[in-house]
């Protein structure tokens, strides 16, 4: 894990406390007795700091009831820790050293528990050590009693996901600078990842760079491929900024003018990603939202060439609920924010070809908002012959 994470701007004490008192409420509304949090995002959502996941035990411990949580630390890992108020948020701090059996301190602390809810992203090591730990005790996942609380952002969240679509599109605008003919992806996405981290993000979360047939693969990385003039190429990429929130967006560009079936499908997935933005509003389900882009692609011939979700939840993880996807009836609310990405991948050997459209949008009190503004077009980049 990266230590960068461990001192990164926080929310303040007061923010980080109402956080583990709708943690605490939350929990208690789903009959459980604790929530077990180990290192990831949903620690850094409570206290500001997501440590690492290793094989020592930390684990920060909310009970239901008014008790103080506990964060349960290795000794030496303590002193990452240092920034988190922990005072302030009533958190009583235990640590341990080696030769100690942590999962016996987290066993005594919960008393006879009924029910604990264990982080989803907890190493099974620290799983089943706790389980045997906590006899008797029901094992559940803590993901459905967080997602309530991480889903609807508060207006600093939003702030920071404002900066890093700003920062994201920054790039996008840059693209001309490296994506060229007769260039290797790979050779392309080390420039785009510098360019993340010139414009604002920490680092470059991912960089995909899929050129020609590799566009028609939606989580192709990169290659050493070299570059077509007669190319379609998908650029997906993102990154945290400081705060930890994250930027993810997708542009498809060409040097030259596409071929009219790459055209005239470009022209309908334009219109179902607007359709799909423009469906977004409170009381509207996750699968309403989806159906939007969907519908239209499936008219024009095209569904079968639609093979994932349209969206996800975005924020100190670049995936996270809420899914747009069929069959998700989840209403939408104020304050979540998700992508918009419809694509079409059309694998066919060489003569492969695909397309996405991504914009990361909130859900406001009437309507939607869309943080990423770079136009959405077929993009045409200059090309200036053979090299």
């Amino acid at each position: 894990m990266s230590r960068r994470s461990l001192h990164s701007p926080a929310p303040d004490a007061a923010t980080l406390r109402a956080r583990i008192d709708r943690a605490r409420s939350a929990t208690a509304d789903a009959a459980t007795d604790a929530l077990l949090i180990g290192p990831g995002t949903d620690l850094r959502y409570l206290i500001g700091q997501a440590g690492g996941s290793f094989e020592r035990l930390s684990v920060l411990l909310v009970p239901a009831t008014d008790a103080a949580p506990t964060l349960v630390l290795p000794a030496l890992e303590a002193p990452g820790f240092a920034d988190v108020p922990t005072d302030e948020l009533g958190v009583e701090v235990v640590t341990w050293v080696d030769g100690e059996d942590p999962y016996r301190i987290v066993a005594d602390r919960l008393g006879n528990p009924g029910r604990v809810a264990v982080s989803d992203t907890m190493a099974a090591l620290h799983v089943m050590r706790l389980r045997d730990a906590v006899a008797g005790a029901e094992q559940t996942l803590a993901g459905p009693v967080l997602r309530n609380l991480r889903m609807c952002k508060d207006a600093a969240e939003l702030a920071a996901l404002r900066r890093a679509a700003e920062a994201i599109d920054r790039v996008h605008a840059r693209m001309g600078e490296w994506l060229r003919p007769w260039r290797c992806e790979d050779e392309v996405a080390a420039d785009i990842a510098e360019a993340i981290v010139e414009e604002g993000h920490t680092h470059a979360d991912f960089v995909i760079v899929g050129s020609g047939p590799n566009s028609a693969s939606p989580h192709h990385d990169v290659s050493d491929r070299v570059i077509d003039p007669d190319d379609v190429v998908v650029v997906d990429i993102g990154g945290p900024v400081p705060e930890g929130y994250n930027s993810d967006s997708t542009r498809t560009y060409i040097f030259r003018t596409p071929h009219p079936e790459v055209a005239e499908a470009y022209e309908v997935l334009q219109r179902a990603q607007e359709a799909a933005v423009r469906a977004v509003r409170p009381g509207v389900t996750a699968h309403e939202v989806d159906a939007a882009a969907r519908d239209i692609l499936t008219e024009a011939g095209l569904g079968e060439l639609f093979i994932h979700r349209t969206g996800h939840g975005i924020g100190l993880d670049v995936h996270e609920e809420p899914y747009i996807m069929p069959g998700n009836d989840l209403p939408l609310q104020p304050g979540m924010v998700f992508s918009i990405e419809p694509g079409i991948y059309r694998p066919d050997g060489e003569w492969g070809w695909g397309a996405r459209i991504e914009d990361i949008v909130v859900v406001t009190a009437d309507g939607v908002e869309p943080l990423n503004t770079r136009p959405h077009h077929l993009t045409m980049l200059p090309y200036y012959g053979d090299e």
